[in-house]
């Protein structure tokens, strides 16, 4: 039996005070859900809140999107898990999509931070794209480090936020906080796929990289 994969969604509908919804992005789930799916990994879904997540970048016109939002884990990302009903030794793998949402109520969700660090220290992969690696910024090892103190890691940049006009919005700034923790980042210009993996740590900048981080991950289960 293969171990499973933990993707985490945010349960997070608005950008700040601007009125505007957000959630989890929805090919950020589902580009990586194809990938691993199809390569036959059992993935399940937790969120802070558990049940239904909000979702954002609704697209159906893409393929992938249809074909998940069509899939029997579409009923699953729609009966999430809490955080207190996971069992990080069920899983190869924890994963964090992205979405704006993941800057209100993935750093300082303490429950989550743990079952990604037991996952990590169990010999397991910590996975995130584009705002998803607000998810990485306060998980700490067993020798008290932050996970990403001194690896390459890679995340939605500030050009990309100043981009999309949000960079007054966000509680903090990605890119920022992650060299704060000790991150050496890495970043392509803006909306290019860019990918990196550091010590079973795989990040991608942006909703284009979703899939490269699914490959990136099979790569590495397959080592």
């Amino acid at each position: 039996m293969k171990k499973k994969i933990l993707f985490v969604v945010t349960s997070h509908d608005k950008k700040g005070d601007t009125g505007e919804e957000t959630g989890y992005y929805l090919g950020e789930v589902s580009h990586l859900w194809e990938v691993l799916h199809k390569a036959g990994y059992e993935i399940d879904f937790v969120s802070p809140k558990g049940g239904t997540p909000p979702v954002d970048g609704f697209d159906l016109k893409d393929p992938v999107n249809k074909e998940f939002w069509e899939s029997k884990d579409k009923a699953k990302i729609d009966q999430s898990l809490q955080p207190s009903q996971v069992n990080p030794n069920d899983y190869s793998t924890i994963f964090y999509a992205g979405g704006h949402g993941a800057m209100w109520d993935f750093a300082d969700n303490t429950e989550l931070s743990k079952i990604a660090s037991k996952i990590y220290e169990n010999g397991g992969i910590v996975a995130a794209v584009c705002h998803g690696p607000a998810g990485l910024v306060n998980i700490k090892l067993n020798n008290g480090k932050y996970l990403v103190d001194g690896k390459k890691i890679n995340a939605f940049t500030n050009e990309e936020e100043a981009e999309v006009k949000l960079t007054n919005v966000v509680p903090f700034l990605l890119e920022d906080k992650l060299k704060e923790r000790g991150a050496k980042f890495e970043k392509s210009g803006l909306w290019e796929n860019h990918v990196v993996t550091d010590q079973r740590v795989i990040t991608g900048q942006n909703p284009q990289s979703a899939k490269s981080v699914g490959e990136a991950i099979l790569k590495e289960l397959n080592k």
